[in-house]
C-alpha cells in the first residue's frame, strides 16, 4: 500500500516509478543490514586448536575493517600447512561457516583442526598416497578445513554442515573428523 502511494506521488513529482522502486529497495536492504548488525551484538569468537602444531588461537571480528586483516593473518598462521610451514589466506566465508555450524550444534565454536591450508606440494604427496585426497583440493585455496567440534559428535557436525547447504561436507568416521568447505554443495564419505 505504501509503495503504491509513494509511486503515485513520485511520478507526479517527476521521478520514474523504476527510480523510486530502486531507491526503496536499496533503503530496505540498508535497514535490514542495520537491523542484523544491531541484533548480532558483539562478534562471536572462533577458537582453533591445531592438533599437529599444538597451537591455539581464539579470534573474532574478521569482518571488522580495523583489525580484520590482522585477525585473518593470525588465522592463516595457525591453519598453515604443518608439513612445510607455508601459509595462505583463509576464506572468511569458511570462518563464518564454522561459526554457523557451531551455533546449529548449540556449542561454542571451539574446533580441533586436523587440516587447514594445504600447500600444492603437500596435497600432491597426499593425493599420490590416497585416492581420498582430491588433486584440486580446496584446502590449497584456503577454502577447506578438516575439524572436530569440541563437545559434538562427528555425525551431528556432519548433519549440521549438510543442513546449511553452503559447501562440501566430507564425513570421515574412521579418522573421526568432518571436512567443511566453501565450494559447491556436495557430500561424501571418506
Amino acid at each position: 500500500m505504501f509503495a503504491a502511494a509513494a509511486c503515485a506521488a513520485a511520478t507526479r513529482g517527476g521521478l520514474s516509478r523504476r527510480t523510486l522502486l530502486r531507491g526503496l529497495g536499496a533503503a530496505a536492504l540498508a535497514l535490514a543490514g542495520s537491523a542484523r548488525a544491531l541484533a548480532a551484538g558483539p562478534p562471536a569468537t572462533l577458537a582453533f586448536h591445531n592438533l599437529h602444531t599444538g597451537e591455539s588461537l581464539a579470534v573474532s571480528g574478521w569482518h571488522n575493517a580495523t583489525d580484520g586483516a590482522t585477525t585473518l593473518a593470525a588465522v592463516s598462521r595457525v591453519l598453515r600447512d604443518h608439513r612445510n610451514g607455508q601459509q595462505h589466506a583463509i576464506d572468511p566465508l569458511l570462518l563464518d561457516l564454522l561459526l554457523d555450524v557451531a551455533a546449529r550444534c548449540a556449542l561454542p565454536a571451539d574446533f580441533e583442526v586436523i587440516s587447514g591450508f594445504r600447500s600444492p606440494e603437500s596435497n600432491a604427496a597426499l593425493h599420490a598416497r590416497s585416492s581420498g585426497v582430491s588433486a584440486r583440493s580446496l584446502h590449497m585455496q584456503g577454502r577447506a578445513i578438516d575439524v572436530r567440534l569440541k563437545g559434538c559428535g562427528i555425525e551431528r557436525l556432519r548433519d549440521e554442515g549438510l543442513a546449511l547447504s553452503r559447501g562440501g561436507v566430507g564425513y570421515y568416521p574412521q579418522l573421526r573428523f568432518v571436512h567443511l568447505d566453501t565450494g559447491r554443495v556436495r557430500r561424501w564419505v571418506g
